[in-house]
């Protein structure tokens, strides 16, 4: 009997890093969640070499939007938004209370609204889908590289690991 060990090559260390938690009982989580993010940006510069551009920090304003807005409106209680940047990524995962993975519907010109996971596909790098102790964790990765494409653009390119059950999105 051969016993075999792998191992995955751990993340290096983030740049920077910083997390906040949000409950909509105000309202105003998105907004607050947006505003953290254009602040964590601004920092950034202290410790990256290249400055970020207006169109990388306007996407990682609206995939933190669509991730918050599916957190306060489809799990119980507060979440939490934590940022980590790394050399060419910026890391945005918020965690819930809900167990249940959102799912990216098809695309239907004639949906309104429920678009948020599709966005967020579109835009990322990669998207995946966590267990987490008290719920889930969903962790999208962005290039912050100039003029990047997200590799989610078609259904082959978002590469999502759930063990958590699956609800609309």
């Amino acid at each position: 009997m051969t016993d075999a060990i792998t191992a995955e090559r751990a993340a290096p260390e983030p740049l920077l890093s910083a997390g906040a938690v949000y409950d909509d009982a105000d309202g105003g989580a998105i907004a607050s969640a947006r505003a953290f993010t254009t602040d964590f940006l601004a920092a950034a510069s202290a410790v990256r070499p290249a400055p970020l551009t207006d169109e990388r920090v306007d996407l990682a304003k609206l995939v933190v939007s669509e991730l918050v807005t599916n957190a306060v409106r489809h799990a119980p209680g507060p979440c939490r938004l934590v940022l980590e940047l790394r050399e060419d990524t910026l890391e945005i995962s918020v965690i819930d209370r809900a167990a249940a993975a959102p799912v990216p519907r098809g695309h239907d010109p004639r949906r309104i609204g429920q678009h948020g996971v599709e966005i967020v596909v579109a835009v990322c790098e990669s998207v995946t889908v966590e267990p987490h102790p008290t719920g889930k964790r969903v962790r999208a990765c962005l290039s912050l590289l100039p003029g990047a494409a997200g590799r989610g653009t078609g259904k082959s390119g978002a590469r999502r690991q759930t063990s958590a059950p699956e609800a609309p999105a």
